[in-house]
Protein backbone atom coordinates (compact mmCIF):
# COMPACT_ATOMS: atom_id res chain seq x y z
CA UNK A 1 0.00 0.00 0.00
CA UNK A 2 1.25 3.39 -1.00
CA UNK A 3 1.46 6.42 1.30
CA UNK A 4 -1.06 7.98 -0.94
CA UNK A 5 -3.27 5.27 -0.78
CA UNK A 6 -2.79 5.50 3.02
CA UNK A 7 -3.71 8.65 3.64
CA UNK A 8 -6.61 8.58 1.33
CA UNK A 9 -7.87 5.72 3.33
CA UNK A 10 -7.81 6.85 6.46
CA UNK A 11 -9.12 10.36 5.47
CA UNK A 12 -12.43 7.81 3.89
CA UNK A 13 -12.94 6.49 6.68
CA UNK A 14 -12.75 9.92 8.87
CA UNK A 15 -15.45 11.35 6.58
CA UNK A 16 -17.79 8.25 6.94
CA UNK A 17 -17.47 8.42 10.57
CA UNK A 18 -18.20 12.29 10.71
CA UNK A 19 -21.12 11.98 8.32
CA UNK A 20 -22.62 8.62 9.73
CA UNK A 21 -22.09 7.06 6.28
CA UNK A 22 -23.06 3.63 7.10
CA UNK A 23 -25.35 2.27 4.80
CA UNK A 24 -28.15 2.20 7.31
CA UNK A 25 -31.49 3.74 6.34
CA UNK A 26 -32.51 6.32 8.41
CA UNK A 27 -36.61 7.31 8.86
CA UNK A 28 -36.40 11.22 7.16
CA UNK A 29 -38.83 13.53 5.70
CA UNK A 30 -36.67 14.90 4.14
CA UNK A 31 -38.15 14.23 0.63
CA UNK A 32 -41.57 15.89 1.73
CA UNK A 33 -39.14 19.14 2.39
CA UNK A 34 -36.88 18.58 -0.79
CA UNK A 35 -40.21 17.87 -3.33
CA UNK A 36 -42.84 19.10 -1.93
CA UNK A 37 -45.04 19.33 -5.07
CA UNK A 38 -43.96 15.94 -6.28
CA UNK A 39 -45.25 14.12 -2.83
CA UNK A 40 -48.58 15.86 -3.37
CA UNK A 41 -49.24 14.72 -7.22
CA UNK A 42 -48.49 11.29 -5.59
CA UNK A 43 -51.20 11.30 -3.22
CA UNK A 44 -53.67 13.06 -5.97
CA UNK A 45 -52.50 10.16 -8.83
CA UNK A 46 -53.36 7.42 -5.99
CA UNK A 47 -56.54 9.41 -5.25
CA UNK A 48 -57.29 9.10 -8.38
CA UNK A 49 -56.16 5.88 -8.94
CA UNK A 50 -58.54 4.94 -6.04
CA UNK A 51 -61.72 6.96 -7.49
CA UNK A 52 -61.30 4.57 -10.66
CA UNK A 53 -61.47 1.65 -9.05
CA UNK A 54 -64.45 2.01 -6.68
CA UNK A 55 -66.29 2.98 -9.70
CA UNK A 56 -64.90 -0.11 -11.36
CA UNK A 57 -67.08 -3.11 -11.04
CA UNK A 58 -63.99 -5.18 -12.01
CA UNK A 59 -61.57 -3.93 -9.80
CA UNK A 60 -63.45 -2.81 -6.91
CA UNK A 61 -62.51 -5.70 -4.93
CA UNK A 62 -58.66 -5.42 -5.46
CA UNK A 63 -58.68 -1.94 -3.58
CA UNK A 64 -57.00 -3.37 -0.15
CA UNK A 65 -54.39 -4.36 -3.30
CA UNK A 66 -53.80 -0.64 -4.15
CA UNK A 67 -53.83 0.43 -0.71
CA UNK A 68 -51.10 -1.74 0.29
CA UNK A 69 -49.32 -1.37 -2.22
CA UNK A 70 -49.52 2.64 -2.07
CA UNK A 71 -48.29 2.16 1.79
CA UNK A 72 -45.15 -0.20 1.43
CA UNK A 73 -43.92 1.41 -1.44
CA UNK A 74 -44.27 5.39 -0.54
CA UNK A 75 -42.87 3.78 2.67
CA UNK A 76 -39.36 3.86 0.58
CA UNK A 77 -39.87 7.89 0.69
CA UNK A 78 -39.37 8.48 4.11
CA UNK A 79 -35.92 7.28 4.63
CA UNK A 80 -32.32 8.12 3.76
CA UNK A 81 -29.87 5.75 3.39
CA UNK A 82 -25.70 7.30 3.31
CA UNK A 83 -23.65 5.53 1.38
CA UNK A 84 -20.40 4.43 2.25
CA UNK A 85 -17.54 5.87 0.87
CA UNK A 86 -14.60 3.47 0.01
CA UNK A 87 -11.40 3.65 -1.61
CA UNK A 88 -12.26 0.82 -3.86
CA UNK A 89 -15.37 2.93 -5.24
CA UNK A 90 -12.43 5.61 -7.18
CA UNK A 91 -12.20 5.46 -10.91
CA UNK A 92 -14.86 2.14 -11.02
CA UNK A 93 -17.81 2.27 -13.37
CA UNK A 94 -19.96 -0.17 -12.51
CA UNK A 95 -23.53 -0.29 -11.06
CA UNK A 96 -22.14 1.27 -7.33
CA UNK A 97 -22.45 4.61 -9.51
CA UNK A 98 -25.84 4.56 -9.78
CA UNK A 99 -26.26 4.08 -6.01
CA UNK A 100 -23.73 6.82 -4.61
CA UNK A 101 -22.94 8.38 -7.55
CA UNK A 102 -18.94 9.68 -8.88
CA UNK A 103 -18.53 11.21 -5.17
CA UNK A 104 -14.82 10.73 -6.06
CA UNK A 105 -14.63 13.67 -8.87
CA UNK A 106 -17.34 15.89 -7.41
CA UNK A 107 -16.68 15.95 -3.62
CA UNK A 108 -13.61 17.79 -2.45
CA UNK A 109 -10.07 16.35 -0.29
CA UNK A 110 -9.69 18.30 2.89
CA UNK A 111 -6.78 20.52 3.13
CA UNK A 112 -5.51 18.63 5.89
CA UNK A 113 -5.14 15.56 3.53
CA UNK A 114 -3.29 17.56 1.18
CA UNK A 115 -0.38 18.85 4.04
CA UNK A 116 -0.11 15.52 5.20
CA UNK A 117 0.94 14.28 1.48
CA UNK A 118 3.07 17.81 0.89
CA UNK A 119 4.81 16.97 4.36
CA UNK A 120 5.41 13.31 4.27
CA UNK A 121 8.80 12.00 3.63
CA UNK A 122 7.23 8.69 2.17
CA UNK A 123 5.83 10.46 -0.82
CA UNK A 124 8.24 11.08 -3.92
CA UNK A 125 9.63 14.85 -4.78
CA UNK A 126 7.99 14.40 -8.31
CA UNK A 127 4.65 13.42 -6.58
CA UNK A 128 4.65 16.54 -4.34
CA UNK A 129 5.74 18.64 -7.58
CA UNK A 130 2.86 17.07 -9.46
CA UNK A 131 0.51 17.71 -6.62
CA UNK A 132 1.54 21.23 -6.53
CA UNK A 133 0.84 21.70 -10.43
CA UNK A 134 -2.49 20.65 -9.96
CA UNK A 135 -3.21 22.78 -7.17
CA UNK A 136 -1.71 26.01 -8.89
CA UNK A 137 -4.30 24.88 -12.05
CA UNK A 138 -7.62 23.65 -10.22
CA UNK A 139 -7.47 25.36 -6.64
CA UNK A 140 -9.41 22.68 -4.77
CA UNK A 141 -9.03 19.05 -5.76
CA UNK A 142 -10.84 16.15 -5.41
CA UNK A 143 -10.32 12.19 -4.70
CA UNK A 144 -9.94 11.18 -7.89
CA UNK A 145 -6.93 13.95 -7.97
CA UNK A 146 -5.45 12.35 -5.48
CA UNK A 147 -6.09 8.85 -6.20
CA UNK A 148 -5.06 10.09 -10.12
CA UNK A 149 -1.42 11.43 -8.40
CA UNK A 150 -0.73 7.91 -7.15
CA UNK A 151 -1.84 6.10 -10.00
CA UNK A 152 -0.03 8.29 -12.15
CA UNK A 153 3.41 7.32 -10.48
CA UNK A 154 2.85 3.74 -10.17
CA UNK A 155 3.56 3.43 -14.15
CA UNK A 156 6.91 5.43 -13.97
CA UNK A 157 8.18 3.74 -10.54
CA UNK A 158 7.55 0.38 -12.59
CA UNK A 159 9.44 1.63 -15.97
CA UNK A 160 12.21 3.05 -13.69
CA UNK A 161 12.48 -0.35 -12.25
CA UNK A 162 12.19 -2.63 -15.48
CA UNK A 163 15.08 -3.95 -16.95
CA UNK A 164 16.28 -2.60 -19.57
CA UNK A 165 15.96 -5.11 -22.78
CA UNK A 166 19.13 -5.89 -24.72
CA UNK A 167 19.46 -4.84 -28.24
Amino acid sequence: MTEIQRLLIATIDELNRQEKRDNRPRFSISFIRNHPWLFIAMYVGWLATLAVMLQSETLAGSVWLLVVLFVLLNGFFFFDVNPRYRYEDIDVLDLRVCYNGEWYNTRFVPPSLIDEIQHSPRISEEQKAMLNKMLARKGELSFYDIYSLDKGAAPLQASMSAPVPAR
